[in-house]
């Protein structure tokens, strides 16, 4: 008899579970993203000293494997949920670990679009200003074989840990601001960054991209109140934190001094030649200082059935006369099928006194 009572109640809920609508998720679906980059660097020069590797990592150029496979699944048919697993290979130049990394969690969004003409991002790890920021063109995303030619102004490519953006659309213009947090080492506790952007549709399929980025470091608290927990408060700091601050130890008060308040401003411009050629070009200023500049000049030809190419100029000037950093990069890209791309290249950096020429091959892989 009891069977048989078990058995009556799984054939209710059962019945049940097939004549109700269910849960408002039960339409969606996980989409799932891999891609593998293999990039290698033949610099032709006899010798790399400590100057010739930091200009290499100036000129943003990333050897080694890089794995990544994203999840996507959607809410209420408007929000989505991602999250993005990376396996990278460290750079062997500072380390002696040539097999990588794990497959490990590096970033984790939600996005709620409210309305057609206004949406919210969370990103409570790996967030970075790309992330907030309006994708202008995806031609230009992951292109290129340097972070020059690959991406925009650099400061929308720096990790800022955690975050929370607003978009909003209206007509011709689109408006994005965020507020990001990034845990500091050392003495000091966080920095809270501000970031804002403003798109302008211009005539001819044009563009024009204003950003603004402002960091604000924060002391280290003595107590530590535990994960995705911030203190902040627009108010005086109490006397107590005052206090704390002053009997402190010289080093941490001497780390808070070398690290101010900072910030930078860049404006991109792009335009679509015809239904495969771009050109875009940006410059970046840093505290507002004329001395402080990076820029980059870049053009690039995609057809879809025929082979691609493109050229990128960049660099960062220190003073109207001093040219700090300067590079040239040429590539082609072949397509394999659907799912395999070569890309050759040829890169000339020159910084300051060193002028290093390189050919380099990346392969990319879409799963």
């Amino acid at each position: 008899m009891k069977l048989r009572d078990r058995q009556d109640k799984v054939e209710r809920m059962l019945t049940i579970a097939r004549t109700s609508k269910g849960s408002p998720f039960q339409e969606d679906s996980t989409y799932v993203r891999g891609e593998v980059d293999v990039m290698g660097t033949l610099f032709l020069i006899d010798y790399l000293d400590r100057d010739s590797v930091d200009a290499i990592k100036r000129a943003g150029i990333r050897t080694g494997i890089n794995a990544r496979i994203t999840l996507e699944t959607k809410f209420r048919e408007k929000d989505v949920l991602e999250a993005d697993f990376i396996a990278n290979q460290s750079d062997v130049i500072d380390s002696s670990n040539f097999l990588g990394s794990a497959l490990s969690l590096a970033k984790v969004s939600y996005t709620a679009n409210i309305t057609d003409w206004c949406s919210i991002i969370a990103i409570p790890m790996g967030a970075r200003c790309g992330d907030m920021s309006i994708l202008t063109d995806s031609s230009f995303q992951e292109k290129g074989l340097t972070d020059y030619s690959s991406f925009g102004p650099p400061l929308l490519h720096q990790d800022h840990g955690r975050a929370i953006g607003l978009t909003v659309k209206k007509s011709n213009v689109v408006g994005s601001l965020a507020q990001f947090v990034v845990d500091l080492p050392g003495s000091f506790g966080h920095c809270f960054s501000t970031f804002g952007q403003i798109v302008y549709q211009l005539p001819r399929s044009t563009k024009l991209s204003l950003f603004g980025l402002h960091h604000v470091p924060r002391p280290r608290q003595q107590a530590n109140p535990g994960s995705l927990a911030i203190p902040f408060s627009i108010w005086r700091h109490h006397q107590r934190y005052e206090e704390s601050t002053v009997t402190s130890s010289p080093t941490s008060t001497s780390h808070f001094e070398d690290l101010p308040s900072v910030g930078s401003v860049a404006v991109m411009l792009e335009s679509e030649l015809d239904e495969s050629t771009r050109v875009r070009g940006w410059l970046q200023m840093r505290n507002s200082n004329p001395r402080n500049l990076q820029w980059s000049v870049s053009m690039s030809d995609f057809p879809e059935d025929e082979i691609g190419w493109g050229l990128s100029l960049g660099g960062i000037i220190q003073g109207p006369k001093s040219w700090d950093h300067f590079q040239v990069e040429a590539f082609l890209k072949y397509n394999v099928g659907n799912k395999l791309s070569l890309q050759p290249a040829f890169v000339y950096l020159m910084d300051r006194n060193n002028q290093i020429p390189g050919l380099m091959l990346r392969s990319t892989w879409s799963l």
